[in-house]
């Protein structure tokens, strides 16, 4: 295509830069990303899921030609020796600190911008716009040959479009955070197959968050479901901040089979200023108290089942239980994807041989089960 980057952006259609969660599917994962691709594909199977867009890898690679036409940003990347560790690290960070600091292609701000104010709230009426979730959504995430979507980035309890343009471009950046940048080169992963996507939903508030696997995390047991569950946002969990609620439901009776009941001592809730997240003290009353009720368990494994059901393999689930959801039972997912500890034992070893010890780690966090941010994964042993 003939013209200046920027040009080039404008003769983009807003469907090129930027989709509606519900129009996108299993089949969109190179224009939305493993993320983006997972979110769409639940919405149309009937499962509430916050609403929102996706930014698509297009508007990545537009924006990217026009802060570095010539391309010497990933020619920088790809030069990288994969053993020179502070290399790396001083390469990526010039190359994030240029895209958070350039301007947006015209057409991608625009369409952004709308997108984010069909999502609600009146700025003229001093409302600085509907609270958002930006979350990074990798071309390559959750693929069945690479797994480092954990490390990248996102962010809870956005509010205003200045705001929310500033985090797409902070979520673009985290594709070349040194850490995926150099398991990146370890794998060989050429720069040219990756963009990034970026979802932003409309933000829930829940009163309860956590994490679903509908096999056996410790054993592989296609029987039952394991749900773990925390007060407040999920990204208690994230951080280690929180002992989960830990419940086993057998498929076959629907009984809750097991339960572990925590002192949750910590939770993470928006900020009173209304955007951000902090982390306060559980109110001393529920801090023994279950943070799921018997139906709740049991409506959540009944979800969990129609879902594995829909793809018709183990899923390893993202769940948040708030009062403003549009199910009767105000459950919302917020990302399923395929379970891939056990289903890759059943078809070969269990790791491939890496290079170095912590790219078993950077694997293992790839197929975490993002609470919101993120997470480290299970923690039933």
């Amino acid at each position: 295509m003939s013209g200046r980057p920027d040009e080039r952006c404008g003769q983009m259609s807003g469907p090129d830069l930027v989709r509606g969660i519900i129009d996108v599917g299993a089949g969109d994962r190179q224009a939305v990303g493993g993320k983006g691709a997972a979110l769409g594909e639940l919405s149309r199977a009937g499962i509430a899921v916050p609403p929102g867009f996706v930014v698509t890898a297009q508007a990545f690679e537009c924006s990217l030609r026009a802060l570095d036409p010539a391309g010497q940003l990933r020619r920088a990347v790809e030069q990288l020796p994969a053993d020179d560790y502070a290399s790396i690290v001083q390469v990526t960070a010039r190359v994030r600190q240029r895209i958070v600091a350039a301007p947006l292609p015209g057409a991608v701000r625009a369409v952004i911008t709308a997108h984010y104010r069909g999502l609600g709230g009146d700025p003229a009426a001093g409302d600085h716009g509907a609270p958002v979730a930006v979350r990074s959504s990798a071309t390559s995430e959750d693929s069945d040959d690479t797994s480092f979507a954990g490390l990248q980035d996102t962010y809870l309890w956005v509010r205003g479009a200045e705001s929310v343009l500033d985090h797409v471009r902070s979520c673009w950046a985290s594709l070349y955070n040194a850490e995926s940048v150099s398991y990146r080169l370890r794998m060989r992963i050429p720069e040219h197959d990756l963009a990034m996507a970026v979802v932003v939903q409309r933000m829930v508030d829940p009163r309860a968050a956590g994490v679903m696997f509908t096999c056996s995390p410790a054993t592989g047991d296609r029987s039952v479901i394991a749900i773990e569950g925390s007060w407040g946002l999920g990204s208690a969990l994230v951080c280690g901040d929180v002992t989960p609620d830990r419940y086993v439901i057998s498929k076959v009776t629907g009984e809750i089979v097991r339960r572990t009941v925590a002192a949750k001592l910590r939770r993470h809730q928006m900020d009173p200023s209304g955007c951000g997240v902090v982390g306060d003290d559980v109110p001393e009353p529920l801090r023994e108290q279950p943070c799921l009720s018997d139906a709740e368990v049991q409506a959540l494994a009944q979800l969990g089942r129609r879902v594995e059901r829909h793809y018709g393999a183990a899923q390893d689930i993202e769940w948040a239980i708030t009062d403003d959801a549009p199910s009767a039972d105000g459950i919302v997912l917020l990302q399923s994807r395929p379970e891939t500890v056990w289903a890759g034992r059943d078809q070969g070893p269990i790791a491939t041989p890496k290079a170095r010890a912590v790219d078993h780690v950077f694997e293992g966090l790839g197929r975490a089960a993002h609470l919101g941010i993120g997470t480290e994964g299970s923690r039933w042993t």
